[in-house]
């Protein structure tokens, strides 16, 4: 009988069921993959099991990183954002529920089976042309610029409009050395966000008086920022509030949420909707990540406190005649 809550049945994977083909496991197949803001997943990459690649292989099919921002498609009203990767993301990753991620790469994969440069000359001789030879214009430079101009907040606001109906438009801004190197501090932040040092959170435990021995404390993934507070709390479950994140952490948002709320979601217990997947297969339980999410929840504290210096700092600097 087919499951059409925890598979999508595509016309490919319908056609070889009803035909009777089967499908051959290679564990080679199985990749990281970028499936939410700060949440990776593996994913077993097939084309049989995962209709419509389209330029996926294109991007990523060597599977070695290759450093990509992605932005909002069709944002339906939603706040936009974009976040670097160097991995497959999922079509929803930065916008789920509407019009699905658009994915700029560093580089493509030629049919040769080499990667070649999407930054093309043209776009490099366009800068170097505004810029001048002794700017030290490079490709890498171009790619570091583009994303560090879409966490502008002003011309976020600006364009805020345009932003949800067509591909982001790059300005020249004075001063290209600054925004390359704010740039090239957010892909390193957003993309290795794994590898920065965690902020240093108070962790307070206190065991749940009532709670049955042997048992594990219920989760509760809620943060809790009091307005005008200089620091926040996230509880974690009933033994365990994380204390003393900066209110700024807060402002880093990517979409509706906070990166900090974005982590707590993706670590919660959901279950299926299928019977049978609910009692058979479903045996995530968050005390098993507990630790694990409070890891990364410290790394991306820190990528927030670090990304809203950033947008701060271009606030006030002059964008001359835009």
């Amino acid at each position: 009988m087919e499951s059409d809550t925890e598979i999508k049945w595509t016309r490919s994977l319908r056609r070889r069921y009803t035909e009777g083909l089967p499908l051959q496991f290679h564990s080679e197949r199985i990749r990281n993959s970028n499936y939410r803001p700060f949440a990776k997943r593996k994913l077993y990459y097939d084309a049989h099991l995962n209709e419509m690649h389209n330029l996926t292989q294109k991007l990523f099919g060597d599977g070695l990183p290759n450093p990509a921002i992605a932005i909002m498609g069709d944002s339906t009203g939603k706040p936009y954002f974009s976040l670097a990767i160097d991995e497959i993301p999922d079509l929803n990753f930065v916008s789920p529920a509407s019009g699905g991620s658009q994915t700029f790469s560093r580089f493509h994969i030629a049919d040769s089976s080499e990667r070649v440069e999407n930054i093309t000359d043209w776009a490099l001789n366009k800068f170097i042309k505004h810029y001048g030879r002794r700017a030290g214009v490079t490709k890498d430079g171009i790619f570091a610029y583009c994303y560090s101009v879409l966490h502008d907040p002003v011309y976020r606001e600006k364009y805020a409009l345009n932003l949800k109906r067509e591909f982001p438009r790059i300005p020249f801004y004075p001063d290209f050395a600054q925004w390359v190197a704010w740039g090239e501090t957010l892909l390193e932040l957003h993309i290795d966000y794994e590898k920065v040092e965690p902020w240093p959170l108070e962790r307070v435990d206190k065991p749940h008086p009532k709670r049955a021995e042997g048992s594990h404390p219920k989760p509760k993934l809620k943060s809790v920022l009091a307005e005008g507070a200089e620091t926040g709390t996230v509880v974690v479950d009933e033994d365990t509030q994380l204390r003393g994140i900066p209110a700024a952490a807060w402002n880093y948002r990517l979409g509706n949420r906070s990166a900090i709320d974005w982590v707590l979601d993706q670590h919660k217990e959901k279950k299926p909707r299928d019977p049978t997947i609910r009692e058979k297969f479903n045996t995530y339980r968050f005390a098993d990540y507990k630790e694990s999410m409070i890891d990364l929840l410290a790394r991306v504290v820190r990528v927030s406190v670090e990304t809203v210096a950033i947008t701060e700092e271009m606030q006030g600097l002059d964008r001359g005649d835009w």
